[in-house]
C-alpha cells in the first residue's frame, strides 16, 4: 500500500456498532471513523457510551451487533470485534490507559516502562530460561528496550524521576507515565480514557504537549474520551459526539462546539429549549444554525438512530377553525425525545383538559416546582391551565403528561398533585409570587 493510500485510509472504522446488556441498549447503530495520524476526541455526557465503546474496540466487550476495522500501517486489516483482546494489543497494535491509573506503584518510573516491553523481552529470551543470565539475543533486547524507555522518560518530561518508585509521583506525572508506558508497546492506535481528569491547568498544558508531540513525530493515532472541552478543543483533529449511545454530531472542533444538539446533549434541555438557551448566551449564529436543516454531512446519518424518531417531522394540527402547521423538530441528541405521533395521543389522554382557560387568564403553573415556562406552555397546549386542573390527576393522567413532558417519573417524585392542591388551596398568588 502506498504512503498516499495508507494516510487516506482511516486507521479505524467502527461501522453500525450495537452492544446490549440484557434489555438496556449501551450502544446503538454507532459508525464512525479515526483518521490515520490525527488526534479523534470522543466526548459525551456521563452515561453516553465513551467507555462501552472503547472496552468494544479494546477487546474487553464482545459488540452484540457490528464491525470494528483497524488498517495497519503496511495495509494489514483486522476485525477487532473477533479478535481476543492480547492479540489486539499484540497484532493490531492498539494500546489503551483507563480513566483509573494503573501503575506498579511500588516499582521503579523506568521498570513501568520496562514492563510494558515483556513480549518483546521473552521472545528474544526463547521463552525459556536463558534470558536470565544475559545471554545471546536477550541482551541485545534488553539494552534496545532501555532505550526504548529512557526515550519515553524524556518525552514524557520524567528523566529525573527514572529511578523513583511510580507510586511517589505527583498526579499528573503518573497520567504522563501511564501514556508513555503504553507507547514502549509501539502502537498504531492509541486509545486515552480522561487522560485530563483531574489535572490542573499546568498538568494539562503538558500533557497537550505530549499527545501533539506523540501524533507528529511517532504518526500514532490518538482515540481519547475526555471531558475537559480545553483539551478537546486545543487537540483534536476531529470530534464524535455521543448521547445515550447514539452519535449526534460528527465533525471538526468548531463545527461541534457550535452544534446545537450538543448544546442540549450537555445542557440538559429539550430541543424546544435550546432557543432560549442560546439566546441567553447570546450565539446569534447557533441559532441560526438551529432553526435551519440538519448538516447531512456532520450530523447521523438515517441509520445511527434505532433509539429515537427523526431529525424532524412534521404534524398537521386544527384549531379555531383553521388549519394550521406546527414543526415538530425530535432530536436524536435529546435523550428524553420521543416519536411525533405520541404527542398526538398524550393530546387526548388527559381526562380534565379545558380548551381555554377559565375566566380567560390561567394560572402560574410555574410555580410548581419542576414547571417551567417551556413545560408551562407544552401542559397550556394541552389543556391544563388551572392548579385544581393538576391536583385532580389521577393515574392515568400522570402516566400520560409524563409521555408526553418525557419525565418518566419526575412528575411523581416532585409530587406536583401535591403541589397543585396547596397551590388551588390559595397557598400563593396564581398569577404572582407566593404569599
Amino acid at each position: 500500500m502506498s504512503a498516499a493510500t495508507d494516510m487516506s485510509t482511516p486507521i479505524l472504522k467502527v461501522e453500525h456498532l450495537s452492544m446490549k446488556f440484557g434489555g438496556l441498549i449501551a450502544i446503538g447503530d454507532l459508525s464512525f471513523e479515526a483518521r490515520r495520524g490525527e488526534i479523534t476526541a470522543l466526548i459525551g455526557p456521563n452515561g453516553a457510551g465513551k467507555t462501552t465503546v472503547f472496552n468494544c474496540i479494546t477487546g474487553f466487550y464482545k459488540p452484540s451487533e457490528g464491525m470494528i476495522t483497524l488498517t495497519g500501517r503496511d495495509g494489514s486489516q483486522f476485525l477487532l470485534e473477533r479478535m481476543p483482546d492480547f492479540q489486539i494489543t499484540a497484532k493490531a497494535k492498539v494500546a489503551r490507559t483507563f480513566q483509573n491509573i494503573r501503575l506498579f506503584s511500588g516499582m521503579t518510573v523506568l521498570e513501568n516502562l520496562l514492563v510494558a516491553q515483556h513480549n518483546r523481552l521473552m521472545k528474544a529470551s526463547g521463552f525459556t530460561v536463558l534470558g536470565l543470565v544475559g545471554i545471546g539475543g536477550y541482551a541485545r533486547a534488553s539494552r534496545e528496550s532501555v532505550e526504548l524507555a529512557e526515550h519515553w522518560l524524556e518525552k514524557a518530561n520524567l528523566v529525573d524521576r527514572a529511578d523513583d518508585p511510580a507510586g511517589d509521583l505527583p498526579y499528573g506525572a503518573q497520567r504522563r507515565l501511564e501514556i508513555a508506558r503504553a507507547m514502549c508497546t509501539g502502537p498504531e492506535l492509541l486509545c486515552l480514557d480522561e487522560p485530563a481528569a483531574g489535572l490542573n491547568p499546568r498538568e494539562s498544558l503538558a500533557l497537550n504537549a505530549l499527545l501533539n508531540d506523540i501524533k507528529d513525530t511517532t504518526g500514532t493515532s490518538i482515540l481519547l474520551i475526555e471531558h475537559d472541552m480545553s483539551v478537546v478543543m486545543q487537540i483534536s483533529d476531529h470530534v464524535v459526539v455521543l448521547e445515550y449511545g447514539r452519535k449526534i454530531s460528527d465533525g471538526d472542533p468548531t463545527f461541534v462546539k457550535n452544534d446545537p444538539r450538543v448544546v442540549a446533549a450537555y445542557l440538559g434541555v429539550d430541543d424546544e429549549e435550546v432557543g432560549e438557551v442560546l439566546t441567553a448566551v447570546g450565539d446569534e449564529h447557533v441559532i441560526h444554525e438551529l432553526e435551519g436543516e440538519p448538516d447531512p454531512d456532520h450530523g447521523p446519518s438515517p441509520s445511527s438512530s434505532m433509539m429515537a424518531g427523526p431529525i424532524s417531522d412534521t404534524i398537521e394540527q386544527s384549531g379555531d377553525g383553521a388549519d394550521r402547521s406546527e414543526l415538530v423538530k425530535v432530536s436524536p441528541g435529546a435523550s428524553r425525545a420521543r416519536i411525533v405521533e405520541e404527542r398526538e395521543k398524550a393530546k387526548s389522554a388527559l381526562s380534565n383538559a379545558l380548551p381555554a382557560p377559565r375566566g380567560g387568564t390561567p394560572d402560574r403553573l410555574t410555580l410548581i416546582k419542576g414547571i417551567g415556562p417551556v413545560n408551562e406552555r407544552k401542559l397550556n397546549e394541552h389543556g391544563i391551565f388551572h392548579f385544581d386542573q393538576i391536583a385532580a390527576w389521577k393515574k392515568s393522567d400522570i402516566k400520560a403528561a409524563e409521555e408526553y413532558l418525557a419525565f418518566d417519573g419526575r412528575i411523581a417524585r416532585e409530587d406536583w398533585v401535591g403541589q397543585a392542591k396547596s397551590l388551588a388551596k390559595g397557598g400563593a398568588d396564581k398569577r404572582g409570587g407566593r404569599k
